[in-house]
């Protein structure tokens, strides 16, 4: 794929393939179903009689507007038309900033529901969560709302407020949210080291400069790291997804060789693979790749291509499962159409459209409590014991902490599933050591 077509790959796998696109789609109906005059008929006949008799003069855009919505609808919770005004919200997605409450939502079994929220923002600290059910937008019941309708709703000038109702397992019967818009500025790449060697790298949304910004930061921890990284967590939870090539070119980072991912659809455009390059990978580190429920579409794309190539162990809960394409196609009057035109499939050959991806190993999040030993009687316990001779135990080294290492107990207190992989990475190395030494 040439850069200048790449550079055109839009939010939520998204591919602009031109009018030519819609040609195709006729033609394939036409061929199909002999022709589409009969039905076409039964169309203008419908929409004469309500020009005609309805009891209030209705616009013929609205209308047709109205048509467009009902055949998309019928297809899938991902297509839809877009308004000029959602059409240019959609493109500004992509940069990383605009205006709303942070979260990203899909229709689950006809019901709008949120992906996950996006971190840092009104949504994430309101405690809204992946899963929950949005039943009504301020005074509008959601049932039958489209997601672009939606997400019309939801968004507005910084500071307003807005209430959304919430449905989730946990709660008896819908409560409600009142939450503050701000200007949401999403910060694609978050990077930290959680110990001596041990580097961290959360990855909120797939951007155009997601995997520019993975490898400033993946240099910096190696800078960080004295003799290099030693392991990495890379943390896809609650991510979204975004642009098709950013998740490729993530998961290129990590790869030498071989198929990344594949989509295969009716048109010939919209089939495509994207292979690893050798030029530019990263050092053959222990990774762990942490996903959950809120982890979707181009985030699957980089835990299934790590996963079918072996280069990671895959952490945590099932992940949502969109294993879709969707094309965007620019209309005449600045208004778009996305269209679900192919579904994509990890190296295996593995579709994960609803389904999801599986961890290698699973690990639900929970709670951490210190507890106390209570009462133990130890060495230094007993009569007529005698001291150590001062020297400090093997493996403690006052002078390893720097200020580029977060103590653990803080980074890791709330978040049992990074403590997990954390401690996967250190029995790797251990084992390494030790194998090292024998030999």
């Amino acid at each position: 794929m040439t850069k200048g077509k790449r550079i055109g790959v839009l939010l939520l796998l998204t591919l602009f393939l031109g009018f030519c696109l819609v040609n195709d789609f006729v033609g394939c109906s036409e061929a199909e179903t002999g022709t589409p005059y009969k039905e076409l008929e039964q169309f203008t006949d419908v929409l004469t009689i309500i020009q005609k008799s309805y009891v209030e003069e209705v616009p013929l855009p609205k209308l047709i507007e109205g048509a467009i919505n009902g055949m998309l609808g019928v297809l899938d919770p991902h297509s839809s038309y877009l308004s000029p005004e959602m059409y240019r919200e959609m493109q500004i997605d992509t940069t990383g900033e605009f205006g709303g409450l942070g979260i990203e939502i899909t229709l689950k079994d006809g019901v709008l529901t949120i992906v996950s929220p996006i971190e840092d923002t009104p949504a994430d600290r309101m405690g809204l969560a992946a899963g929950d059910m949005i039943v009504k937008i301020g005074d509008r019941l959601t049932k039958d709302l489209s997601i672009m309708e939606a997400v019309k709703l939801m968004r507005g000038a910084a500071g307003t407020e807005i209430t959304i109702t919430i449905m989730r397992d946990a709660f008896d019967k819908p409560q409600e949210f009142t939450l503050i818009r701000e200007i949401i500025k999403v910060k694609s790449v978050k990077s930290r080291m959680l110990d001596d060697g041990f580097g961290y790298v959360r990855l909120a949304q797939f951007q155009e400069r997601s995997a520019k910004d993975l490898k400033n930061a993946l240099k910096k921890l190696h800078a960080q790291a004295q003799g290099g990284l030693r392991g990495l967590v890379l943390d896809l939870r609650n991510n979204p997804g975004g642009l098709l090539e950013q998740a490729a070119d993530v998961a290129d980072l990590f790869l030498r060789e071989g198929l990344i991912v594949y989509t295969e659809g009716r048109v010939e455009d919209s089939r495509m693979r994207f292979e690893a390059h050798r030029l530019g990978t990263q050092t053959d580190y222990p990774m762990v790749v942490l996903i959950n429920g809120g982890s979707a579409s181009a985030s699957e794309i980089v835990a299934g291509a790590l996963q079918d190539n072996h280069r990671a162990v895959i952490l945590g809960t099932q992940s949502f499962g969109k294993g879709s394409v969707q094309t965007v196609i620019s209309l005449e009057n600045e208004s778009g159409l996305r269209l679900t035109t192919a579904r994509y499939y990890t190296p295996s050959g593995t579709s994960i459209q609803a389904k999801g991806i599986t961890p290698d190993i699973v690990v639900r999040p929970m709670e951490l409590k210190e507890v106390t030993d209570g009462f133990t009687v130890r060495e230094k316990d007993l009569e007529n014991h005698f001291e150590g001779d001062g020297r400090k135990p093997a493996g403690t080294d006052d002078e390893k902490t720097s200020d580029s290492v977060v103590p653990l107990e803080q980074t890791l207190q709330k978040d049992y599933q990074l403590l997990r992989a954390l401690d996967l990475l250190k029995g790797w190395q251990l084992l390494k050591d030790l194998k090292e030494t024998a030999a």
